[in-house]
This record gives structure tokens, sequence and C-alpha cells, in this order.
């Protein structure tokens, strides 16, 4: 990573982009809370555990720095990163700063392939940096999503992942997603449960639920099909009964339209975006859900 370097200063004073400490983390927080994003102190902390983060500290006459911008490079394996995070304050806005933080985000990434998700607002300066749009994502959300309880097919049941488990489950991930996600979902496992659907035995897929923001998030969904994709997401929406729940799904996904009619409404849509080689998977399994917008 390298050193800490001076930025083009503002009219509010002078800008430093460096390395994101742990004490920085109460003041990104801030910076999400006013943007009306769900994120917890602890979902920052998770994130900065498992990514290179940045930030800008702003140094005004006769002040303290303050930090005023922060952005979160996740190296998943020698080919791909995602990114994600990025916050500039509104006091700093115009200034080439999204910029700055982008491009050392991307010098942070090397070589590798970095995907991340897009508002309308990003966009523009993403696809000058290279991105190229790659599928949609939709977040939906809701605190009275139903399901209709209905038997499982004989020969399947879902279960919670058993004790020594956890290096397949990592395995079957890396299929799905074409990435090397093992030291995010690592410790996602620290504190996450997981769903195992299986039939007659076989794997045939996996849901993971955690804290998350509001309330609770579902994701990753792996599964081989839609409908096995549905039954995992159906079991966490029925044990969760009353509880605030969130997923984000890629377009691709198709599951959309029965989230929205399960009560799980759409309340925003973005666009996945690759600079580079987008990953692709095996065509047995496929990513229903993702982790979260900054971590894909």
């Amino acid at each position: 990573m390298q050193a800490a370097r001076t930025l083009p200063a503002g009219p509010a004073g002078q800008t430093t982009l460096r390395a994101m400490r742990e004490t920085d983390l109460q003041a990104c927080h801030g910076l999400s809370q006013h943007l009306k994003w769900p994120h917890r102190l602890a979902d920052w902390q998770f994130h900065h555990a498992v990514s290179r983060g940045w930030v800008v500290a702003l140094a005004r006459t006769g002040a303290a720095p303050e930090t005023s911008g922060s952005g979160m490079l996740c190296h998943c394996g020698p080919e791909h990163a995602t990114l994600g995070l990025v916050i500039i304050s509104d006091a700093l806005q115009g200034y080439g700063l999204g910029r700055a933080m982008m491009q050392q985000l991307l010098a942070d990434a090397g070589g590798r392939s970095v995907i991340l998700n897009a508002t309308a607002a990003g966009r523009p300066l993403y696809e000058k940096l290279g991105f190229q749009v790659i599928d949609t994502l939709s977040q939906h959300q809701s605190a009275t999503a139903q399901v209709p309880r209905t038997a499982l097919p004989p020969g399947s049941r879902i279960r919670p992942l058993q004790a020594g488990e956890a290096p397949a489950l990592l395995t079957f991930d890396r299929h799905a997603s074409g990435m090397d996600r093992s030291a995010v979902l690592t410790a996602l496992l620290k504190f996450a449960e997981v769903a195992v659907l299986e039939q007659d035995g076989r794997v045939k897929g996996v849901a993971m639920l955690r804290a998350f923001g509001r309330g609770h998030v579902i994701g990753p969904v792996i599964a081989a099909d839609l409908e096995d994709a549905k039954t995992l997401i159906s079991h966490w929406v029925n044990a969760c009964p009353g509880a605030f729940l969130r997923i984000d799904v890629p377009g691709k996904s198709g599951l959309k339209p029965w989230l929205q009619d399960i009560g799980l409404a759409c309340v925003d849509d973005v666009v996945t975006m690759c600079r580079g080689s987008a990953p692709h998977g095996d065509a047995q399994w496929r990513i229903y859900s993702i982790i979260n917008q900054a971590l894909g």
C-alpha cells in the first residue's frame, strides 16, 4: 500500500489521501449515515477487517484533521477484487477527490479485474475509468414478507451447515462466483447462520443470514436453479417472522418479480460494473443474492 499523499486543496482546507485506520471507522460510519445508508458501525468494522481502505483527511486551518472521505477494496484471490463504500463529504464535492480515491483503489487492485455496484451518480466517473456494465442489482427489503409454507420434495431437507463443512462451502462458492472469496466468507462464518438445501444427501444450495444494517440480510444465496434459490430464501423468511430482512439480487437471477410478490419490496436498482474481465462461475451453480453491495 502506498504512502499518504497530499491532494489538491479545496476551499475548506488541505486534503490528504491516506490508509484507513481503525480509529477512522466512527467517522466513516457518520459519512454513511449522512447519506442515509443503513450500515452499522459493526458493518464498517467488518469491511475494514477484510478490505484495504483509504480515507480523505481534511485539515482545516487551526483544526485537527477530520475524516471526510472513504473507499474500500477487497481482494478476491489473484484475479479479482470488489470495490465499495466510496464516499466524499458534501464539502469536498467537485474537486476531483472521488477520482483520486478511485485511482488509489485501482492501484491497490494491481492487475486484478475490479467489480463494483454503481449508483446513477457514480456511474459516469466509473465509465471514464474503464468500467462497463455487466448486470443490474435490485435491493429488496421488508419487515412483513411472507411465503406460504409448503412441504419439500421427498428426500429433500434444509439443515444447518455442519462442523467441518466450511472448506466445502468455500469451494462451492468459488465454483459459483468464479472468484476466490475464501477470506471474506471465512470471516462471515464467524457470525452468520448457513442453511444448506440437500436432496438425497447431495447439496443443492446454501444461503447465509446475518445481522446487517436495520435488521438481517439474506446472502449470499448459491443454488443450482431458481426454484432451489426460492426454497432457501423462503426458509429464512419463514424463520424470521416480523424481522426486517434485506436481500440484494442480480438482474440475471430472475428473482425480482417473485421477491416483490412475497412482500420484499424493491427499494433501489443499481448497475454492476467491471473493469477488466468479469468473473465466470461454473454453469452448474449461480449466485442468486450477493453478500452486500460493497463486497459483491
